[in-house]
């Protein structure tokens, strides 16, 4: 499983920069869709796929503890919708 300073670690190996300089250019990434979603943008990213903040339903559920009826309120989530091509990498 990779995590971030794993992917900063091979985008500095990939573009044969610092761990520091690729470390800042994941979190500007990272920033920047963050700031596009909580504005309500889309976010597209060619070869990987689109970014975008859904309104989910507001429902029902049950409190897993005491059973009892509990209302969830809707709210806002980012979703990812991968590309054809990244579907097509990963096959």
């Amino acid at each position: 499983m990779a995590n971030k300073m794993d992917l900063v670690e091979k985008v500095a190996a990939t573009i044969g920069s610092t761990k520091a300089d690729a470390e800042r250019a994941v979190e500007a990434v990272i920033g920047k869709i963050t700031e596009c979603l909580q504005r309500g943008e889309e976010v597209s990213v060619a070869g990987l796929g689109i970014f975008e903040a859904k309104t989910r339903a507001g429902r029902m559920g049950r409190n897993p503890r005491t059973g009892a009826a509990i209302e969830i309120k809707a709210m806002r989530v980012p979703k990812f919708r991968a590309s054809k091509t990244l579907k097509d990498a990963v096959k």
